[in-house]
C-alpha cells in the first residue's frame, strides 16, 4: 500500500490545520490516508489505493457513496439556486415525512448539524420546564457543545467536570451523569433532582463508545421513569434515525421521547440537524414562542434535496431490508471468523451498525474503556492495507450500506480471517 501523496499532504495540513484535519478522530497516526474521489462502496485515495469502506462517514451514507439518484436531485437543485434566506416548499414537504414516519414528532426545526440539534433540544427542553439540569448517559456523545462535554466515569449522582479546555465548571455544573443499562442509578437520580431536572438525553443505542445496545425493556424504563417524574426525554437519534427503522430507534423498540434530534442519514450526506417533538413543547421555539433558535443556512436547499431524496428512495426500495440482510451475512462471517481463530475478540451488530470488540462487548461506558484500544488500532491497519476501512478507533461504530454487495463483504470476511492469524 502505497501512501507517499497522503503523507506529505498531511505533513503540509499539520502547518496549516490543528492536528492537520478539521475533526479528531481522522487524525491516524502515524497519518491518515487522503481521499480523491468515492464512489458506491468504494473510496479511492490520492495514491492510488481503493479501500471498501465501512466507516461511510460515520453513518451518514446509508445508500452508499454519490448515489446516482440523490446526485441528480442535486444537480436539478444546483441549477435553481443552493441559498435562498427564505422559506422553501420542500422544508414543508420534508417535515410532512418526518412526522409521518416519526409519531412523537409533530413539528421539526431543521438545522445544520446534530451538534445543533441537541445544543437546542437542551434548551427549547430547559425553557419548557424552566428548570436547568440535565441527565446525560456515561460516554452517550452529543456534540461538542459545552453542556454535554462531561468527563465519563463520574459518579451516578455527582456533577459533571468538564471534558475539555475552555468550558468553564458552571457550564456543566448542571449536568448529572449515570451509566448506560442501569436502571437503579438512572432512577435514583432522576427522583433526586425532579425538581429542577428538564431533560435527560441519550442515544438509545450508543454509537460513540463502540455499539452499546440497550438491555432489554431499559429503555421501556427510562420512560417511564421519566414520564412519572414530569422530565422531558431527549432521544438523540442523530445515528440511528431512518436506520434502525425509518422511524428510528423510537419504531424499533416501540418508545416514544418527548424530544427527538435527527441528522446524518437525515442529510443524504450533507450538513443537517433537525430536532422535533410535540407541537405544545415546539411552539415555544421562535418565532412563535420565547426560546431563540436561528441560522443563516438552516432549511438550505441542498441539503433537504439531499435528505429527502434519500428518505424517499430508502422508502421506495425497501433499502433497510437489504442493508440489513448484508450485514446479517457480514457478521455471521466474522464470527465464525472470530470462532475459528480462538481471539479474545467479539462482535455484536443492530441494524446495519456493527461492531468488532477487542475485549468483551460492554454493556455500559465503563467497560468499553477496558477494550484494547491500542490492538484495535493495529488491526486497523492491518485491514486498511488489505483494502478494507474501518473506523479508525475502537470507539466507533461500523456501518453497512445499500451499495456494499456480497463481493464486499467476503472480501472484508477474508481480510478480517487473515488479519486475526497475522495478530
Amino acid at each position: 500500500m502505497k501512501l507517499e501523496k497522503s503523507k506529505k499532504l498531511y505533513e503540509d495540513a499539520v502547518n496549516l490545520l490543528p492536528g492537520g484535519v478539521s475533526s479528531p478522530v481522522r487524525a491516524v497516526k502515524p497519518f491518515p490516508f487522503y481521499t480523491a474521489k468515492a464512489e458506491g462502496s468504494k473510496l479511492y485515495d490520492v495514491d492510488g489505493n481503493c479501500y471498501i469502506d465501512y466507516c461511510l462517514a460515520y453513518g451518514p451514507l446509508i445508500l452508499g457513496h454519490a448515489n446516482p439518484v440523490v446526485k441528480e436531485a442535486l444537480k436539478e437543485q444546483l441549477e435553481k439556486g443552493w441559498l435562498y434566506g427564505t422559506p422553501i416548499e420542500l422544508e414543508i414537504e420534508y417535515a410532512k415525512l418526518i412526522t409521518k414516519l416519526y409519531k412523537s414528532v409533530d413539528m421539526v426545526r431543521f438545522v445544520n448539524t446534530g451538534s445543533e440539534a441537541t445544543m437546542s433540544a437542551i434548551r427549547l427542553a430547559r425553557g419548557w420546564t424552566g428548570r436547568n439540569k440535565i441527565l446525560k448517559i456515561e460516554g452517550g456523545f452529543h456534540g461538542s457543545h459545552d453542556a454535554v462535554l462531561v468527563k465519563a466515569g463520574s459518579g451516578a449522582t455527582t456533577y459533571g467536570i468538564p471534558n475539555s479546555a475552555g468550558v468553564p465548571a458552571d457550564f456543566v455544573k448542571n449536568t448529572l451523569q449515570v451509566p448506560f443499562n442501569d436502571v437503579e442509578s438512572f432512577a435514583e437520580v432522576v427522583e433526586k433532582n425532579r425538581d429542577d431536572l428538564a431533560c435527560v438525553i441519550m442515544e438509545p443505542v450508543m454509537g460513540n463508545a463502540s455499539l452499546i445496545l440497550p438491555e432489554e425493556g431499559y429503555l421501556k424504563e427510562v420512560r417511564k421513569i421519566t414520564a412519572e417524574n414530569d422530565v422531558l426525554l431527549i432521544f438523540d437519534e442523530v445515528i440511528t434515525g431512518f436506520r434502525l427503522a425509518l422511524g428510528g430507534a423510537q419504531e424499533y423498540y416501540g418508545v416514544e421521547a418527548d424530544l427527538t434530534t435527527l441528522g446524518k442519514i437525515a442529510g443524504g450526506g450533507l450538513p443537517i440537524g433537525i430536532f422535533g417533538g410535540r407541537k405544545e413543547i415546539m411552539e415555544r421555539i421562535a418565532p412563535a414562542g420565547d426560546v431563540y433558535q436561528a441560522g443563516t443556512f438552516s432549511g438550505n436547499p441542498l441539503s433537504l434535496t439531499a435528505g429527502y431524496t434519500t428518505v424517499r428512495f430508502m422508502i421506495e426500495n425497501r433499502v433497510i431490508d437489504v442493508v440489513n440482510k448484508t450485514t446479517e451475512e457480514l457478521v455471521k462471517g466474522l464470527r465464525d471468523q472470530i470462532e475459528d481463530s480462538n481471539a479474545n475478540l467479539d462482535v455484536d451488530a443492530i441494524a446495519s451498525m456493527f461492531c468488532i470488540y477487542f475485549g468483551e462487548k460492554p454493556k455500559n461506558y465503563a467497560d468499553a474503556l477496558k477494550l484494547d484500544k491500542a490492538k484495535y488500532m493495529e488491526f486497523f491497519w492491518k485491514m486498511l492495507e488489505k483494502g478494507i476501512f474501518l473506523p479508525p478507533s475502537q470507539y466507533e461504530t461500523c456501518f453497512v450500506s445499500y451499495a456494499h454487495s456480497m463481493e464486499d463483504v467476503e472480501k472484508a470476511i477474508e481480510a478480517f480471517g487473515l488479519c486475526l492469524r497475522e495478530l
